[in-house]
């Protein structure tokens, strides 16, 4: 196979991995399980560390190995770099990870959707850029910088994207779009990678005297997306419990969730805020007088009247 192909086949897997998720909704009338997500994001998590590790900081290290002690500079402040950089996007950025209803960075209107699909987007791109910083290293027989290495971070962030493109799409589906609409829709969301690829390669001979900075800030970049994103999502959760709601959800039964609170029951500052009570489903009620019973003590049924009673007056309800 020539070069030129296997570049094309590398800056577009990523890509190609959003797309097969996102083709989740022609073969699946649910939600991806549980089981299968999360073991997509395992093994997407240590494919994507040792590429960091192997293809991109190592390489940032042995590029300036004349330097001395000194060698390790360019790779720790390209690394601290990235981690900022898409740190700062997080939290400018509104947005909602998976398996989570309360939204992250500035606050905003946007729907439940579309904070998904900027969650997703917002790391697309500096991964985008990743891919695009160690084939440029390749091409430009950059030492230390394989073609081999170049594929296995963009076969690591192609498998990270599977999941990711389902999650788009299916929730477009169910929102009453067809399945070629939210399938299109899906996949625009990693549109991104192969712009950001692309944009650093066309620049690769501005680039080339920073290259160790920019393998360390891309290695940085994802550090961060596993750390903060897929390890977290593919540990969370009460299969358990997401299993019976997902079931409850089939069967037409709407379902409300409650989030943990920092301090409760003493830190009534966060517990009567937006932050507290306000972060939970509100539960629109058309009765004068509506009972809450749960299975004994300490099951949360005063939890549950006192949230409902914040977000009934935050509506203006009066309600108590």
């Amino acid at each position: 196979m020539k070069v030129t192909t296997i570049f094309i086949i590398g800056l577009l897997l990523p890509l190609l991995g959003t797309m097969i998720g996102s083709a989740f909704v022609f073969m699946m009338k649910n939600e991806m399980s549980a089981r299968l997500q999360k073991s997509l994001l395992g093994f997407a998590s240590g494919v994507m560390v040792a590429a960091s590790v192997w293809s991109l900081l190592i390489p940032a290290m042995e590029m300036k190995a004349d330097s001395g002690a000194w060698s390790v500079v360019p790779a720790a402040v390209g690394f601290l770099l990235g981690i900022g950089f898409l740190l700062l996007i997080d939290e400018l950025t509104p947005h909602l990870h998976i398996g989570t209803e309360k939204p992250e960075g500035l606050r905003s209107h946007l729907s439940k959707t579309a904070m998904l699909a900027l969650a997703v987007t917002i790391h697309n791109l500096p991964e985008g850029m990743a891919v695009g910083v160690v084939f440029a290293g390749a091409e430009n027989g950059a030492a230390h910088i394989s073609l081999a290495a170049a594929i296995s971070v963009s076969l690591g962030i192609a498998i990270q994207n599977i999941p990711e493109g389902a999650i788009i799409s299916m929730p477009m589906r169910a929102a009453g779009n067809s399945r070629w609409k939210s399938f299109m829709l899906g996949s625009l969301s990693g549109v991104v990678e192969p712009i950001g690829a692309l944009a650093v390669i066309f620049l690769a001979s501005l680039l080339m005297p920073a290259l160790p900075y920019m393998l360390a800030f891309a290695a940085g970049a994802m550090f961060y997306v596993v750390v903060e994103e897929l390890i977290p999502e593919a540990s969370s959760g009460q299969p358990a419990a997401i299993a019976f709601k997902q079931r409850l959800e089939r069967e037409g039964i709407k379902t409300y969730c409650h989030y943990l609170i920092e301090g409760y029951p003493h830190n009534v500052k966060l517990i009567a805020s937006d932050e507290g009570f306000g972060q939970n489903d509100y539960v629109e009620t058309e009765r004068p007088l509506v009972i809450v019973t749960a299975p004994g003590p300490g099951s949360g049924k005063m939890a549950v009247c006192l949230s409902q009673l914040y977000n009934e007056n935050k509506r203006g309800v009066r309600a108590g």
